[in-house]
Parts: C-alpha cells; structure tokens; sequence
C-alpha cells in the first residue's frame, strides 16, 4: 500500500506529521503506532507492521508525537496530557475517514501515551499491542533522582536525558503532572484487550512495569508475553511481533 503524508493542524498553529496508508479490508479499522520517548513514527517495528497491515489490507497510520521527529514542539514542552492531546488529534483524523476502531501498537513512552488513551476512549480502541510499555514512565523520571537531582531540576526547570539515541533538556511540567497518570488508576477498570511484550534484558523499562498490568488488570483478555533476551528496543524480534499484532486484531475484528 502506498503511504501518504500527512500534516494534522493543532490549535496555536502547531502541527503533527505522519504516514497514512489507506487499506481495502475493514475499512472501519485502521492500525495506529504510536513511537517512543525520543523516536518517531518510522524506524523498524514500525516498518514491519506496516507490512504486516498492508498484507492483510488494513489501513495503517504512524505520527511524530509533537517535539519529536517531523512534527512542531521541542523536547522540553512534552507533557503527559500533550500526548494524549497528539493521539486524540490523530484518532479523530483517522475517524473523519470513517476508521472508527482503532488498534493501538505502542513501544516504551508510547504504551504509556496508548494505554491511557483506551483508558478514556475504550469505545474507540478494539485492542492494545504494549513493546515494553512504560506505564510508570513519570514516577521513574523523578523517582530515579537523588534529592539534589530534584532539588536541581525544579529549581531550574530543566533536565538534560541522555543516553544513546537522544541528547535532549525536558521540563518540569513533565513530571509535575505524575499525580495525574498513577499505574494505579490505569489498571483500575481496566477493559481493553491486551497483549504485551517485553524483553527480560531491557535495561530501560524493568519488566516489572508489564508485570504489574499483567497481574493487577482484573480484566481477563490480557497476555504478556516476556523474552528471555529481549532489550529495550525488540528489534529482532520485529517480524515476530508484527505478525502476532496481526493475529490479536484479526481476532479482534473478525478477519
């Protein structure tokens, strides 16, 4: 399927970009990705399960969340709430083209952005992919500090991240809306279909943050799937993934 590119105007003259790819089957079903801290829309898991969509001829879409890749914003703007905002511009742009269910396929920063967002649209969310979710992504940020560090950070506002994909200063405001996101509150009630994975050697999200859906969802159509050499990224396993994202929504949509 060719992709098409696409720029969704936000309020204040801001904007996201991202690939659309209009499939032929379920045309009321579209698969959105939705990338990590510091990433964009492409890259390879993305590429893959573009793939696997076009091979079974559904509609597949990917956006830069704002401050990352194509889309307007910086690094430092990034807030939890701004997220939500960017998947829901994108969600009612897919809807205004009559894909009124979506499947979520979400990796690190992104799992967060796309399990809270089912969270408050479970009407428009038939099933959630998680690649090594980071459902407690805000506590972690500020949790991980040492009290200097804190003291540092809200005093300047600013903190420089560094690892080794990306250099960048993120803001206060960032973890300052943790009260709002607690793991807790997105596990309670929680009832979207679910399937996770996660590598037990990620030394960036702990499988603990999968374990702790996993087990305190009460809802029962939830499956973790943990790889014994799996890192962060879950590159290798990219076609193994796609493919299994696949077949969780094809259940999900009847084909």
């Amino acid at each position: 399927m060719p992709a098409d590119l696409v720029t969704i105007s936000l309020p204040g003259g801001a904007h996201l970009t991202g690939t659309y790819s209009a499939g032929t089957e379920r045309p009321e079903f579209a698969v959105l990705w939705v990338h990590g801290f510091g990433s964009h829309r492409g890259g390879e898991k993305a590429e893959s399960l573009r793939a696997e969509c076009a091979r079974r001829g559904w509609t597949f879409a990917a956006f830069d969340f704002r401050g990352h890749g194509a889309s307007s914003g910086s690094m430092y703007d990034l807030r939890a709430s701004g997220l939500l905002e960017d998947l829901t511009a994108v969600c009612d742009w897919l809807g205004e083209r009559g894909h009124v269910r979506l499947g979520l396929v979400g990796s690190s920063m992104g799992g967060f952005a796309s399990a809270w967002f089912a969270k408050a649209n479970p009407e428009r969310v038939v099933g959630c992919v998680f690649l090594a979710p980071a459902f407690v992504f805000l506590d972690r940020r500020w949790n991980n500090l040492t009290p200097e560090e804190q003291i540092a950070w809200a005093r300047t506002g600013r903190r420089l991240v560094q690892n080794e994909w990306v250099s960048v200063e993120i803001g206060i405001g960032l973890v300052e809306e943790r009260a709002r996101f607690r793991p807790e509150e997105l596990v309670s009630g929680w009832r979207t279909p679910s399937l996770l994975f996660h590598g037990l050697a990620d030394d960036v999200v702990p499988d603990s943050d999968s374990l702790f859906f996993a087990r305190r969802v009460e809802y029962p159509h939830v499956e973790l799937r943990l790889l014994k050499d799996g890192d962060h990224r879950l590159t290798a396993y990219k076609d193994a993934i796609a493919g299994a994202a696949g077949t969780f929504f094809a259940n999900l949509v009847g084909t």
